[in-house]
Parts: structure tokens; C-alpha cells; sequence
């Protein structure tokens, strides 16, 4: 992001100094031993940050270390971090001749309620709790933690979640939204369409490519964005059968053409919205993708009803 690039270019621009990779044994008897001298450990960031390397075969295994070198190192870090890996690392390669990164990714902080998580204030919310609470309601619950990583948590900034907000979220987005969407549709879809024009749909729709906007995210590590960019396609999605109302073309005959024509429109952008969805939800986007390759209504709600 501009902002961290522009925290360490000031670093930078005030000067450069050696740093010291090891410290003291007697004042950290839990490192791991400099090579040669028993006084001394090795500096607890110099040592984790050649394992990026290190674990790709970075001087034993040279075909394996071809991922680093010919390829596109991007790497993650939460803003507390930035210091580290994007000016010390990157000095740490250049010195041993080894490319860049790419990129350096920077996450702000998940936070509950306006504060930092921690047990003391009580606040901490477990990925498993989420999953957990979520199995009586959702048939891929694990998609619902990661629908809230992805839509709910700025690529960015900080971000504050608490269990009302993603359950709010749930509600919102995947009970009323996705789920909703494709138990209407597909029911339409299981009584009024043919399966000729079920597998013009798969066929066209595995050939089509992702939305250019989409892409544009993702190629820019705007994975918020791009997860809001889905919520608006199924919104707009709802707002298309509201204002054309096929379930009520469809039961009269001079409304019957239009009607098959508007619910496999429906139906195929409900498979190009399963398609965006696999970078976020797979389990989910696979099962929308089933239901419709087999043109039926699912037997319960992929995200049930909380409230």
C-alpha cells in the first residue's frame, strides 16, 4: 500500500546502518547458536526471515529455489512488520544476491469492538468458534469464515469484527443474498428449463472468463474489494427477477417465451457468480455449480435461516 511504501522510503532516506544478526546468549539463552561462536544466538528476525528461502531450497536445492527466482515472490506481513520485511529483508537479498520480492503486502490489525483482541479484555474471537456456530445453519460453514475474512476484513486498514457483526454479515450477504438467490433460481430453473439449454448454460459459462473489474482487484490485492464486487453482482442479480418477474410470466401463456428466456439469463449468471466465488468460497461455489449442472433446487438452504 502507498502509505507503507512511504513509511519505508522515510527509513530509508534517513540513512542507512549495519544491523547486528545475532545478541548475547547470557541475554537470550533460547536462541538458536551463532555457527562458530557459542556467545552468541542469532537474531530472532534475521533467523525467521531466511526460512522464506531457506524452505524453498535456497542453497541445497536449486531447482526447488527456481520458484523464488524465476518467479513472482509476494509476500504478506501485518503493518507491525513492515520495518522488517520490507527494508531489512530486501536489504538482507540484496546482499547475498538474491531478487527481491515483488511486492510486499501489508495487513492492518483485526480488532473487536473498537480494541485490540486479547484474553484479558475478553474480546478474542476464535476461527473455530465461527465455524462451529455456523454448522446448524450453513452446509459449507468453513466458507462463512472465509466469506467474513474476505469481505468483511480491509486488504489494508485496520478492521473491527465482532460475533453481531458477522452475524449481520451472514444474514445480509449469505442467508438473504447467495443462499436465497440460488434456491429461487434453481427452483425456476428445476421446473420451467430443459436439459439442452441447462448445458448450453454449463458450456458457455465454463468458457467465459472472469469479469475484467474482478480481475483488476485481484491482480491489485484488493481482496475486500473484490469479494464486494460478487455481493453487488448478486444484488443486482435480485433486483433483475424482481423487476421482470418471470414467476409470473411463466404461468401465463403469452408471458412463457419471455420467461424461459429470463430465467436462463438468471440461471447463467448465477453460474458466472459461482465461478467469481471459488477464490473465496470453493466448497460453496462447488455445490451451486452441481446444483445447477444437475438442474436441481437444493434439498435445504446452503446458508439457513438464523433470524
Amino acid at each position: 500500500p502507498q502509505s507503507k511504501q512511504n513509511e519505508v522510503r522515510s527509513f530509508v532516506e534517513m540513512g542507512l546502518n549495519d544491523f547486528s544478526i545475532s545478541r548475547l546468549k547470557s541475554k537470550m539463552p533460547w536462541g538458536i547458536e551463532v555457527p562458530g561462536d557459542s556467545d552468541h544466538v542469532m537474531y530472532v528476525w534475521f533467523d525467521a526471515l531466511t526460512s522464506y528461502i531457506s524452505t524453498l531450497g535456497w542453497g541445497t536445492d536449486e531447482e526447488k529455489f527456481s520458484y523464488w527466482k524465476e518467479g513472482n515472490p509476494i509476500q504478506y506481513c501485518g503493518k507491525d512488520n513492515n520495518r522488517q520485511q520490507s527494508a531489512m529483508w530486501q536489504a538482507m537479498l540484496m546482499s547475498a544476491g538474491i531478487n527481491n520480492s515483488s511486492h510486499v503486502i501489508v495487513n492492518g490489525f483485526i480488532q473487536s469492538g473498537g480494541m485490540k483482541m486479547s484474553k484479558s479484555t475478553g474480546n478474542v474471537i476464535s476461527p473455530f468458534d465461527i465455524v462451529d456456530n455456523f454448522k446448524e445453519y450453513a452446509l459449507h460453514p468453513e466458507d462463512v469464515l472465509r466469506f467474513v475474512m474476505c469481505h468483511d476484513v480491509s486488504s489494508t486498514d485496520d478492521s473491527d469484527i465482532t460475533k453481531d457483526t458477522i452475524q449481520s454479515s451472514y444474514v445480509a450477504n449469505l442467508q438473504n443474498g447467495i443462499g436465497n438467490q440460488v434456491s429461487r433460481i434453481m427452483k425456476l430453473s428445476s421446473m420451467y428449463l430443459d436439459a439442452k439449454t441447462i448445458n448450453t448454460i454449463i458450456l458457455e459459462g465454463e468458457k467465459a472468463k472472469l469479469d475484467a473489474e474482478f480481475t483488476t482487484y485481484l491482480d491489485n490485492y484488493k481482496i475486500s474489494e473484490a469479494a464486494k464486487f460478487i455481493s453487488t453482482k448478486i444484488k443486482l442479480l435480485d433486483e433483475y427477477i424482481q423487476s421482470t418477474e418471470p414467476f409470473k410470466l411463466i404461468k401465463v401463456d403469452e408471458g412463457r417465451e419471455e420467461g424461459i428466456k429470463i430465467i436462463t439469463k438468471c440461471v447463467s449468471e448465477l453460474m458466472s457468480i459461482s465461478h467469481h466465488l471459488y477464490f473465496f468460497m470453493p466448497n460453496t461455489s462447488y455445490h451451486i455449480y452441481s446444483l445447477i449442472k444437475d438442474n436441481k433446487v437444493p434439498e435445504k438452504p446452503l446458508f439457513g435461516r438464523i433470524i
